[in-house]
C-alpha cells in the first residue's frame, strides 16, 4: 500500500498516512478517464443554439406572384429557405448534450485519476489549515511555501473562511470531498487533500 507524508502548513512533516492500494495505487485506465471527462464536458454545454425555421420568420401570408405566366420560377411563400430572410433548413435547436456513464465506470475513473496523481507525486496531504480570518495573503503564503502553481484543494467539511481566502487566487480551486471529480483532478497539476478526506474518499470509492 502506498504511504505518503502528512504536512502542516509550515511545510513540516508531522506524520505518515497509509493509502488504500485499491483507490490510490490502482492501474490507470485512460479509456474510462476519457469517457468520464467527455461526459462532464458534454453536461456543461448550454445547448442554446437556435435558428428560425419557416414557421418562425415574418411574411409568407401571400403567394409572391402567380403560379404561371411570369417566366419566373414558381414560389409559394416568402419564407422559403431559398430567399433572403427566409427560414433556415436543418438549423440547430435547443437541446441537451448530457449523457450518462455507469456508476461503476465513474468510480473507476476517479480511482484512475487519484492513482495517476499519486504515481506522479502530485498529491499533498495536509494535517489541517488553521486560519481564523479571511486573509488571501496568508493563504497565498502557504501555497507558495509548497511551490503550488495550479492546485485543487479538497476539504472534508465546509470552511467558509478558507473558501473566501482562496477564491481570488488564480489557479487554485477548493472543493468538498463529496464533489471530487475526474475533470478537476486532471485539470489541476497538484491535488491537496486534508487528512480526514483520505478516509472519506476511500470509503466512498470502496463502497
Amino acid at each position: 500500500m502506498p504511504i505518503t507524508d502528512v504536512y502542516d502548513i509550515e511545510n513540516n512533516k508531522v506524520s505518515e498516512i497509509q493509502l488504500s492500494e485499491s483507490v490510490f495505487g490502482a492501474e490507470v485506465n485512460e479509456a474510462v478517464l476519457y469517457d468520464v471527462v467527455r461526459m462532464q464536458m458534454a453536461s456543461r454545454r448550454s445547448g442554446t443554439a437556435s435558428t428560425k425555421k419557416r414557421h418562425d420568420v415574418r411574411g409568407g401570408g401571400r403567394k409572391p406572384w402567380r403560379q404561371k405566366g411570369t417566366g419566373r420560377a414558381r414560389v409559394g411563400t416568402r419564407r422559403s429557405p431559398l430567399w433572403r430572410g427566409g427560414g433556415i433548413i436543418f438549423g440547430p435547436e435547443p437541446r441537451s448534450y448530457a449523457f450518462k456513464v455507469p456508476r461503476k465506470v465513474r468510480k473507476l475513473a476517479l480511482v484512475s485519476a487519484l492513482s495517476m496523481k499519486v504515481k506522479e507525486g502530485k498529491v499533498l496531504v495536509l494535517k489541517d489549515f488553521p486560519i481564523d480570518e479571511i486573509k488571501t495573503k496568508k493563504f497565498r503564503e502557504v501555497i507558495d511555501r509548497f511551490g503550488l502553481k495550479k492546485a485543487l484543494l479538497v476539504v472534508d467539511v465546509p470552511n467558509p473562511v478558507l473558501e473566501k481566502s482562496s477564491r481570488n487566487i488564480q489557479g487554485v480551486k477548493l472543493i468538498r470531498s463529496e464533489s471530487i471529480n475526474v475533470y478537476d483532478l486532471l485539470n489541476y497539476e497538484h491535488v491537496v487533500l486534508f487528512e480526514p478526506c483520505v478516509k472519506v474518499i476511500e470509503g466512498a470509492l470502496l463502497s
